[in-house]
């Protein structure tokens, strides 16, 4: 066994760890030295480890670029008309005041779809403000469901950025992974995030804050009405639904034999084609129509790829460190040694995702991370889009496992939600770590089915 090729992995690893966690280095960087260390050691030479940099980097945001920036785009447009608003607005009257935590649980794992955890949280959290003060029962109540949707829409659900790269780097089709994470993420919300809550809220109390903090209102919407419910649920899950249907198509679900239909779902179901179509839609619905002005909406799409940039950039690093393992054949013979250890590909991917983590922080790198160390040990078997779809989600289970100090969503809960740091371990910390072990196990279940 060739060790040296071992070698260069856990020194790739490691790197990264140091890199990030003692000289805070950006994760984009971290895993491009990473990669080099990793290549340098394994045997590539200096030129051929520049050709795999641009190989894996091309590779990957060919992609992933597309996707994460008409997704960031998407998000923008509905956080800023108040859509994100109405969905929650909606389904909290509809469901009353005993209903409230499901309704808010349904509510955070929509909304996170297209809009970024921080900002759905930031931009949701009056509303439970309002309901507490109304209902004189625990924050947690409302808060868990909420934050269940949210984490686990984040983490699991296209078209966010974590799980469209995981699925790019290892292989996995869009749709198979929309329907996998949405079966995963139902009873995982209901029994971390609904029924948590309510537990967590017996033992814990905590009232809205006297003084509510600061909160920025959806910019444009103070003047202006919200947008219906059904026109921005149609818009939120307009790309969603082309996919799928693509995807329901290429299986051979629907016996059509029309050439035409088939190459025009072909292309609309497309998640570059879904994302543009549903683009246009809610820059003419949710901006034209009420009242932006064209300049308005280039404004809120430019500020949107602030953030998309960085993770972007980091995917693209990501890609980078798999192009290395795989030309070097250190994937290859990583997958041997797993395979000899009887290890199982998706505790591998869990268990990676997870690690790395809790050491780091970041559920993003920890993701692009565990993927790049998966893809090259899938070359040497055949695994189903169902099998691959799972091993998304599990890379997503482990990525989501036991938010702490090392996250900032730790703090922004602390802090928007007025609890110690114990409170927070008690609450935030343990939901993060019930989510992870909850979505893991039917990720498992669903690849061992598949």
């Amino acid at each position: 066994m060739n060790y040296l090729l071992l070698l260069s992995v856990f020194a790739g690893i490691a790197s990264l760890l140091i890199l990030v966690l003692y000289f805070k280095f950006p994760a984009f960087i971290a895993l491009l030295i990473a990669s080099i260390v990793a290549g340098l050691l394994a045997g590539l030479s200096a030129q051929k480890m520049i050709a795999t940099i641009q190989e894996g980097m091309g590779s990957t945001l060919g992609f992933v670029a597309t996707i994460v920036g008409l997704g960031a785009m998407f998000g923008a447009i509905l956080e800023k008309s108040g859509g994100a608003d109405a969905i929650a607005r909606y389904l909290i009257k509809k469901a009353g005041q005993k209903k409230s935590p499901l309704a808010l649980g349904f509510t955070g794992l929509i909304i996170s779809i297209p809009v970024f955890f921080d900002v759905a949280f930031i931009l949701l959290i009056p509303i439970i403000y309002a309901i507490q003060k109304n209902t004189q029962k625990s924050l947690l109540l409302y808060a868990m469901p909420l934050l269940a949707g949210l984490a686990f829409g984040h983490a699991f659900i296209p078209p966010t950025p974590g799980p469209i790269a995981v699925a790019e780097i290892i292989g996995a089709e869009m749709g198979w992974v929309i329907l996998t994470s949405i079966l995963i993420g139902i009873p995982t919300v209901i029994l971390c995030g609904v029924l948590f809550g309510k537990m967590i809220a017996k033992r814990i109390f905590i009232q809205s804050p006297e003084q509510t903090l600061e909160v920025t209102p959806t910019a444009g919407t103070e003047h202006q009405q919200l947008p219906s419910f059904g026109l921005t649920i149609g818009i939120v899950f307009l790309p969603i639904v082309l996919i799928l249907l693509n995807t329901c198509f290429s299986a051979g679900i629907f016996n059509i034999k029309n050439t035409f239909i088939i190459q025009l779902v072909a292309f609309i179901g497309h998640p570059f084609s879904a994302l543009v179509i549903a683009n246009i839609v809610a820059w003419i619905l949710l901006g034209i129509k009420k009242g932006y002005s064209a300049t308005d909406l280039s404004t809120i799409s430019i500020q949107s790829m602030a953030p998309a940039g960085a993770i972007i950039l980091v995917t693209g690093a990501g890609g980078v460190f798999k192009q290395v393992l795989v030309n070097t054949g250190a994937g290859k013979l990583l997958a041997e040694l797993l395979l000899h250890a009887g290890v199982s590909v998706v505790l591998f991917a869990y268990l990676s995702a997870a690690i790395i983590r809790l050491l780091q922080g970041s559920a993003t790198v920890a993701m692009i991370t565990a993927a790049s160390l998966l893809a090259p040990l899938l070359i040497t078997g055949m695994y189903s889009p169902i099998q691959l779809a799972a091993l998304v989600a599990a890379i997503a289970a482990g990525a989501t496992i036991f938010s702490h100090v090392n996250d900032s969503g730790f703090w922004l809960v602390k802090q928007y939600l007025g609890l110690t740091e114990n409170q927070t371990f008690k609450s935030w910390s343990l939901m993060t770590l019930l989510i992870s072990v909850v979505a893991g196990l039917l990720s498992a279940l669903i690849f061992y089915l598949a």
